[in-house]
């Protein structure tokens, strides 16, 4: 077994895609190890070994696999003797759920809160790369993301009322020990204080308690990642 993780990284080791930290919890949560490769997201050239454009991409010896959720799936099911990300089949159904929930409603609130300052933890290519990318699938400059996000905020708090409800009763997502659907909406938490200081949740939020024991996991592997927030 020789696992290697190709993933974002920005100046200062930062390691910035949502989508490779969902894959680092879940490789944690297995106890594998792994390799980290960062790659410029305007370098194109160095992942296109897998065929196509976007990280993460695992390769494991001669398999290459590319989406976190398929990452996932194939960690599940490869590696059956370590912890599970599921819990079983009901499980899975259920994680799939909340990785499209994640996916098509958070991911899109989330974006304009704090996309707006990527430029400052990426070199000047990746960051005209990116601010042309987000400004043009967003419909608004970074300046404009920058002055309307505070208005933005209350309507990203209500998107989060599930997981908020869930939390008043359980530790986890997952119940009493995280799993896969608390990697995937922790993931947009993590990005997010890697990339900005701009503050997604109050301190008497219940996520941000949750958001805590997120970043205490694996030795605090998250937590210790540099990060601007």
């Amino acid at each position: 077994m020789a696992l290697t993780l190709y993933e974002l990284g920005g100046l200062q080791d930062r390691r910035y895609s949502q989508f490779s930290w969902r894959t680092r919890l879940a490789l944690a949560h297995k106890r594998l190890p792994v390799t980290c490769k960062p790659v410029r997201i305007s370098d194109k050239a160095a992942i296109a070994f897998s065929g196509q454009n976007n990280v993460p991409i695992l390769v494991d010896s001669d398999t290459t696999i590319v989406d976190s959720w398929k990452i996932a799936e194939y960690l599940e099911d490869k590696y059956p003797d370590g912890p599970s990300l599921f819990g079983g089949a009901v499980g899975r159904g259920v994680a799939r759920f909340v990785n499209a929930w994640v996916d098509r409603q958070i991911i899109p609130a989330a974006l304009p809160l704090v996309v707006c300052d990527v430029e400052g933890i990426v070199d000047a290519d990746d960051g005209a790369h990116l601010r042309s990318f987000m400004e043009r699938i967003l419909r608004a400059t970074f300046a404009e993301m920058r002055e309307q996000r505070a208005e933005r905020k209350a309507a990203w708090k209500r998107l989060l009322d599930p997981a908020r409800a869930t939390l008043k009763s359980q530790p986890f997502l997952s119940g009493a020990a995280a799993a896969y659907p608390d990697y995937i909406l922790f993931s947009v938490f993590q990005w997010a204080r890697i990339i900005s200081t701009f503050e997604l949740l109050e301190p008497d939020d219940p996520l941000s308690l949750w958001r805590e024991r997120m970043l205490d996991l694996f030795e605090g592997l998250a937590r210790n990642a540099p990060a601007r927030h």
